[in-house]
């Protein structure tokens, strides 16, 4: 059987029509139908069909498929825009892409390494309609460290590192080894989400019956503890650009109401690249910025194109901010030249130290404490309001520092490169985060524009723990089981 494009029906207009619209590419109703292999392996979905046509879901594809049609139209109203063939036993009725106004959707878009105050650096036309027909935060309070996993995971759960487990973008597990997104079992080809102990918001609208999607979330690439999600990219690919996942998100919205995902969320590069390689006052941020900007000055446009911000929620944040630093401090170098075998694991900001042997704690504290810049702690011992402890992950110390210095290593060409650099150019700056929340420099953005928003509301402070049950009241689900933040005022406050 071949389906030719021949049958790929032209658009219709669906502006002056307010029912529920069904519309897809197709619909097969015959004995003798097959199911299409998936053009892109690399989406996680049974539902994509041939390169002549778009997905069409499995039930669609068999006998009954327009009486449910029938069934979940009746009383409604049902565009077609061509009428039924007849070929080789199949009865095929052509239906218009259109967008399903019937239940809502919230697009959450995660752009890394966006400080709170970068927005205002530039005319973003973007970034200024948000600001004047939706809901401002002047600031959203990261988790601790500000770094992108442990941020990314608690803006999907509701709640902090000590309850999701991942520590920071890498980390030590005593039982199960290294934690690293891009290796070993932390890899984003599937094995990410065994190491995820809290509810992300993907799987807990699953769980109540809404379809979810995602471009690019840590986590995401795989069911988490049994529950699936219903598209899927991945591997990740950092290559990947906003123009692409642009046109994905847009595609979605076209799908039919019945499989049109209710959440959509996506990472996007943000000026986080252009932040760490130039400083966060470098012109090359505002650059950066700019072109997401125009990124989401397109995917507004489709949403306009398309009469669908009644019944679309557009959130945009960041996971942290970004500061200058000027010093690097390698803790493993210092144990290793007091004889004093250890396994250092550190981000930007926290180094956990693993002992060969316990026996040296007290000595390992005393040559660490030499750098009074250094705050040492037991593994056993941390402030509760880091919220960072898990003992499995914990290192026997734990060792925090301060901006403008930094725990971190270069490699040999790259202390080369940034050495030449500051040399040519004494000003250059190198940009860090992963440092004390409460900082302002810390700060990452939230903005909401589309249905439920209240128009021009600001908010001094929110955090980043608030975003899952902010997106779980948009779509009137439960929040993620964890979930330990409040909803938004101004976002989903006057939805019954």
């Amino acid at each position: 059987m071949q389906v030719t494009q021949s049958l790929i029906p032209e658009r219709c207009d669906n502006s002056s029509t307010t029912g529920r619209f069904v519309c897809a590419k197709n619909w097969i109703n015959s004995r003798h139908y097959r199911r299409y292999p998936s053009p892109d392996p690399s989406w996680n979905s049974p539902r994509w069909v041939g390169p002549e046509l778009e997905r069409i879901p499995a039930r669609w594809r068999g006998r009954g498929s327009l009486r449910w049609a029938m069934r979940n139209t009746m009383g409604e109203t049902s565009v077609v825009c061509r009428g039924f063939l007849r070929a080789l036993g199949l009865v095929t009725v052509l239906v218009a892409p259109c967008v399903g106004h019937a239940s809502p959707t919230v697009i959450l878009l995660s752009l890394d390494g966006v400080r709170s105050d970068y927005p205002d650096r530039a005319r973003l036309p973007s970034f200024e309609r948000m600001a004047a027909e939706g809901m401002r935060a002047e600031r959203m309070r990261p988790v601790f460290p500000s770094n992108t996993f442990p941020n990314h995971v608690s803006l999907a759960t509701g709640t902090y590192p000590d309850r999701h487990g991942i520590l920071d973008n890498r980390f030590w597990d005593r039982k199960r080894g290294l934690y690293d997104y891009g290796k070993g079992d932390g890899k984003a080809n599937g094995k990410g989400p065994s190491w995820l102990e809290a509810e992300p918001l993907w799987a807990a609208v699953e769980r109540q019956g809404i379809p979810a999607a995602t471009f690019f979330w840590v986590g995401s690439e795989t069911p988490w503890r049994g529950q699936t999600i219903r598209y899927a990219k991945a591997p990740f690919d950092e290559g990947v650009p906003e123009r692409e996942k642009v046109d994905q998100i847009l595609a979605w919205l076209e799908l039919p109401g019945e499989i049109r995902p209710g959440l959509i969320m996506s990472w996007w590069h943000g000026a986080d690249a252009a932040g760490h390689r130039f400083g966060p006052d470098s012109s090359e941020v505002i650059e950066a910025l700019e072109d997401q900007g125009a990124e989401l000055t397109r995917l507004f446009a489709g949403i306009d194109s398309r009469s669908a911000w009644d019944e679309v929620t557009v959130l945009v944040v960041s996971d942290h901010g970004m500061i200058a630093v000027n010093e690097s401090v390698s803790p493993d170098e210092v144990l290793k030249s007091a004889g004093i075998g250890a396994r250092v694991q550190f981000g930007s900001s926290v180094a956990h130290v693993f002992l060969d042997d316990p026996g040296d704690l007290i000595r390992a504290r005393t040559v660490l404490a030499d750098d009074e810049g250094l705050r040492i702690y037991r593994g056993v011992d941390l402030p509760d309001e880091l919220r960072i402890s898990y003992p499995q992950r914990n290192g026997d110390l734990v060792i925090l520092i301060d901006p403008p210095r930094a725990f971190y290593q270069l490699s040999g060409l790259r202390r080369a490169y940034f050495g030449l650099r500051a040399l040519w150019n004494p000003d250059a700056q190198l940009g860090m985060h992963g440092f004390d929340p409460g900082r302002s420099d810390m700060g990452a953005i939230f903005f909401a524009l589309g249905r439920g928003v209240t128009p021009g509301y600001r908010e001094a402070e929110i955090r980043a723990i608030d975003v899952a049950p902010t997106v779980a009241r948009l779509l009137g689900v439960e929040a993620p089981a964890q979930s330990e933040g409040d909803p938004v005022p101004g976002v989903g406050e006057n939805l019954r």
